[in-house]
């Protein structure tokens, strides 16, 4: 009889010890998991890695799992085949997706950049550099229909310059062999974004003369975006996503390079810290980092004139067919 008592007692504990323990993973398993595909890692993308660093996300109830997918048209793939939930990546990816006739469209919730991230780098210092310098030089440019390039592309033709017929323009270079290429001596000018920029410039492979980014204007360079059926079932998620990349931003804008690059550090560990200080203050400089989700319209048509001047759009869509800025409007007002 005692046996039995005590057998009684110890399932009682056990099961009580059980539930406890079903209650803790219960406790950490009630953030929702998002899994992010980021084009490519970069010091660009800062507010993202502070949303992440900064318990942002967490804050929100988001356990987020952040992958590169390098590249617009993997990172594109994956969130069409859900292997991620949200893309971070250009609006011109899913306007292309648009344009193929897709019957759940990509829709962009929220902005993280606001200008192109690309700056022009010669070979030597050019303290007198004017635009027409690269009329009858190589140009070692960007995949073709990709942001960088199409915002390249608009800044020279801005400064009366015909990238097909002005100079030679090489394209056939995979973005993560850009800088390689140039180092080892290919081309007169490239177009690099930070912090390659910066260590060319510290190296003395190379010297920064222009900013794409001041030359293409305001366009939502760099969004975050989801399958129309994704949002439709999941808009308290997208909500909370969206707050978390508005208190990130706020804190961006409030700090100084240096706060920003210790918070970052730890993604770009290969990075030296002056560099991560030098790259992220130029960007802030030229107010590359959005300070709030809203992707507005005026930018919005920015980015078609952008791509229309390319040469890659069949057609113009319009701001209210791809953009949602409801989830932008109702984090920015919720955290006044």
């Amino acid at each position: 009889m005692k046996t039995r008592i005590f057998y009684s007692l110890l399932l009682s504990l056990v099961l009580f010890a059980s539930a406890a323990l079903a209650g803790c993973s219960k406790g950490d398993s009630d953030k929702v998991k998002v899994r992010i595909g980021e084009v490519t890692r970069s010091l660009f993308y800062a507010p993202e890695y502070v949303a992440v660093a900064k318990g942002f996300f967490a804050d929100e109830g988001l356990d987020i799992e952040l992958t590169t997918t390098p590249g617009g048209d993997k990172t594109m793939t994956a969130l069409l085949s859900n292997t991620i939930d949200v893309a971070l990546v250009g609006s011109e990816t899913s306007i292309y997706v648009y344009q193929q006739g897709s019957d759940d469209p990509i829709i962009n919730f929220a902005q993280l950049t606001q200008t192109d991230g690309t700056f022009l780098v010669a070979r030597k210092a050019d303290e007198s550099f004017d635009w027409n310098k690269l009329k009858g030089s190589t140009f070692l440019g960007q995949r073709k229909g990709g942001m960088p390039q199409m915002a390249g592309e608009f800044a020279l033709k801005k400064h009366g310059i015909d990238p097909k017929t002005d100079l030679e323009l090489i394209q056939n270079v995979d973005f993560a062999n850009i800088s390689a290429a140039f180092a080892s001596g290919t081309g007169d000018y490239v177009q690099l974004f930070e912090p390659t920029a910066s260590i060319f410039e510290k190296e003395g492979k190379g010297h920064v003369v222009a900013s794409f980014g001041t030359e293409s204007g305001h366009l939502p360079y760099t969004v975050f975006m989801a399958k129309q059926s994704y949002i439709n079932k999941n808009k308290k998620t997208i909500q909370s996503f969206t707050n978390a990349v508005y208190k990130a931003q706020k804190w961006v804008d409030s700090h100084d390079a240096k706060a920003i690059a210790d918070v970052v550090k730890p993604y770009f560990d290969n990075v030296d810290s002056d560099i991560l200080v030098s790259s992220i203050d130029r960007y802030k400089a030229q107010g590359s980092f959005a300070t709030d989700p809203i992707i507005d319209e005026g930018e919005w048509n920015n980015l078609l004139d952008v791509i229309t001047t390319a040469g890659e759009l069949q057609k113009r869509t319009e701001h209210k067919e791809l953009v949602d800025t409801s989830f932008a409007e109702k984090a920015i007002e919720a955290l006044k």
